[in-house]
């Protein structure tokens, strides 16, 4: 078993939804736990759009490349988190597994339209993915008293 806990997200492709999610989870978790994303039919690339659009808010995911799920099949793995209904229904159950969260989202990569329309879609999609896994972060802080806000309320407070 590795040194911390290993959470896989998967998606069908592994080029968009997936990435942008390790990506901010592994930001907004920092070392409290290891983050990987996979795919059940891998594109073999990692969509630029997912790549600007992180870069936008500050997260690097350039040096990610697309993998497929079988490659963790050996490893062990907490959670499973499925971030398209495709993955969900494809999804093995890993060594040590745990827990099981699947969270769709929309492929930004089958938006269409012009290039801010597009644009636009995988910000959308980057938006709703921070909001959930910043959230799912936050969550996995709280239990391992790696948070970096403490409560100040008292007894009775709500």
């Amino acid at each position: 078993m590795s040194a911390k806990p290993r959470v896989l997200i998967l998606c069908t492709g592994n080029s968009c939804r997936s990435h942008m999610a390790e990506g901010i989870l592994r930001a907004a978790v920092g070392e409290i736990i290891e983050v990987c994303s996979a795919g059940s039919q891998p594109a073999g690339y990692v969509h630029p759009q997912a790549i600007a659009a992180l870069a936008e808010i500050g997260i690097d995911i350039s040096g990610h490349a697309s993998k497929h799920m079988n490659e963790f099949l050996d490893h062990e793995i907490e959670t499973v988190i499925t971030v398209c209904g495709n993955a969900d229904q494809a999804c093995p159950i890993f060594p040590g597994q745990v827990n099981r969260h699947h969270w769709p989202f929309d492929d930004p990569a089958h938006a269409a339209g012009t290039r801010e329309q597009i644009t636009a879609a995988f910000r959308r999609v980057r938006n709703e993915i921070r909001l959930v896994f910043e959230a799912y972060a936050a969550g996995r802080r709280d239990t391992t008293g790696d948070s970096p806000v403490k409560s100040s309320r008292g007894k009775g407070d709500f």
